[in-house]
């Protein structure tokens, strides 16, 4: 059993609960991550969006993991105070923005219940409420002290346009620019198009042919908002991401339309998108999706706008953090983001990591030691990552007990709930911005990630979740997962109290006094920075 040794000094820092919501800093928080529509559902009259047929219309299935299930904004204000109750600061919402109903090839469809497929940037989803119904959740978290955290897109939209070349087939290869550059269509030996486009000057470009023929349906012609979106010259139209090279950033994420980020209008649409959620709503904060797959330039230009926006709404301290996705415990991957691309700060997918193979037992502490360790390679050194977001498992990878049982460890439900606290224990006293992740204090562990990872809080109608055991209970995802009494929920409250209290695990410098090649003992020392 690995045990953690954390000084905490005993007066409380500055930082104290008393000051405002808005004084607070970024590390000052304990983030609580959940898709509303898996949440809780408090206008059963939206679950379907006002749509009329069957789940491939609507949407909306609640006992299939793909689909919608019936969680919505209204929902969510309601067990606002059982956020708070965890001892969580601030609510990381996934996209809320409108989404295409269902997409994906015949027989394999799924719905936006997630809501990564955006259609409409500046309205709320249907199944979820209504902008209204966003104002008034934002209100009340904010009445009660609570930030709200929204997560955007800019890689990408739903899935639109099409290549003519691919119509009909399950894959569209990406088309590189030395093999199809922007001046000739179709290739290097097709017609000469784009004249003027000096291989910088994107907005010189007036024919999105170069690449494949690119279509679109009569029925989606006008579909996203704003409109300048429906223009296919501001994608990159150039197929699948291999997510190796140039694609990584050119091509299609699993086939959604990938922004032209380079592109001057894309650039000032995207901040106009965007601010204007901060101007109307008052938010605190964004995580942004797939930030990796878009090139720096944006993000250079972007980040900067988003704070200044923040800034002239009265709001210091705008939290603004990348997913730069990695199973790997390489912090360099992650950290190379915010010097190159100028992000303020990235989810910290190493501790992840890390956390994951030494409660495990599969590494030894000192994989905690050398994670730390790079805590310089971050634009800003270790002040910078004290905000970066830390986390055990999520809604993509999986959650945490899962993951320790992928990871090869054999032990009961007793022991892999101790085990899940000592994780809990490392997130909320060790450096960074600890995130939970919405059911993981009800004890959830699912089968694996994605779908498998995003069991809905109130009562389940989906059969592959309702078979799950739960640790630390003998209830069910068929019953409502609020309880108050669970050891999970109240071991974290405990935790996120503790650490919310104290200047020292929020805002204090961290010093690694023991760790070892092999499992066991990990002690650090946090300052009271006061």
């Amino acid at each position: 059993m690995l045990v953690l040794l954390a000084g905490i000094a005993s007066l409380t820092s500055a930082a104290a609960n008393a000051q405002s919501y808005r004084a607070r800093l970024p590390e000052d928080e304990v983030i609580y991550f959940l898709l509303p529509d898996r949440f809780e559902n408090g206008d059963p009259s939206n679950d379907q969006a006002g749509l009329t047929g069957d789940r491939l219309a609507t949407g909306f299935d609640p006992t299939s993991k793909g689909y919608f299930h019936g969680g919505d904004l209204k929902g969510l204000t309601k067990r606002l105070d059982y956020i708070k109750g965890l001892g969580a600061t601030a609510v990381w919402l996934s996209p809320v923005f409108k989404n295409k109903p269902v997409q994906g090839p015949k027989g394999q469809e799924s719905a936006g219940y997630h809501g990564y497929w955006v259609t409409d940037f500046t309205r709320v989803d249907p199944h979820l409420g209504t902008n209204e119904d966003f104002k008034a959740f934002v209100d009340a978290a904010h009445a009660k002290g609570m930030k709200v955290y929204m997560d955007i897109i800019a890689n990408h939209t739903a899935d639109v346009l099409y290549p003519a070349e691919c119509e009909g087939r399950g894959e569209c290869p990406y088309r590189s620019i030395a093999d199809f550059p922007y001046q000739r269509r179709g290739g290097i030996g097709g017609a000469a198009i784009n004249a003027g486009f000096d291989g910088s000057n994107f907005g010189k470009l007036k024919d999105p042919n170069y690449a494949y023929t690119v279509k679109v349906s009569d029925a989606e012609r006008n579909v996203k908002v704003p409109a300048w979106l429906n223009d296919p010259i501001y994608y990159h139209n150039r197929g699948d991401s291999t997510f190796r090279g140039e694609s990584s950033l050119m091509g299609d994420f699993v086939g959604l339309d990938d922004l032209f980020t380079e592109h001057p209008r894309v650039v000032q649409g995207m901040i106009e998108v965007y601010g204007s959620w901060i101007d109307r709503f008052g938010i605190d904060g964004f995580r942004i999706d797939t930030a990796q797959h878009v090139n720096p330039e944006f993000w250079a230009a972007f980040s900067p706008a988003m704070l200044k926006r923040a800034r002239a709404k009265g709001i210091p301290n705008f939290h603004i953090f990348g997913e730069v996705a990695t199973s790997e415990m390489d912090p360099a991957h992650t950290a190379v983001n915010t010097r190159v691309d100028k992000l303020p700060s990235v989810l910290d997918f190493a501790f992840a990591r890390a956390v994951i193979d030494v409660v495990a037992g599969k590494a030894g502490t000192d994989e905690l030691a050398k994670l730390f360790r790079a805590d310089p390679l971050y634009e800003g050194g270790a002040d910078a990552a004290r905000r970066l977001p830390t986390f055990l498992g999520n809604h993509d990878a999986g959650r945490f007990p899962m993951l320790l049982k992928m990871m090869g460890l054999q032990a009961g439900a007793e022991e892999l709930l101790r085990r899940d606290m000592l994780g809990h224990a490392m997130l909320l006293t060790l450096r960074g911005v600890p995130t939970i992740y919405s059911g993981d204090e009800q004890g959830f562990v699912g089968k694996g990630g994605d779908q498998d990872a995003r069991q809905d809080m109130f009562a389940s109608k989906v059969a592959t979740y309702n078979e799950d055991s739960l640790l630390g209970t003998s209830a069910t995802t068929a019953q409502s997962n609020f309880d108050t009494s669970h050891p999970l929920y109240r071991e974290i409250a405990k935790l996120a109290r503790t650490r919310t209290s104290h200047g020292a695990l929020t805002r204090g410098r961290q010093v690694v006094r023991f760790a070892s090649e092999k499992p066991g003992l990990f002690a650090v020392s946090r300052f009271d920075p006061a």
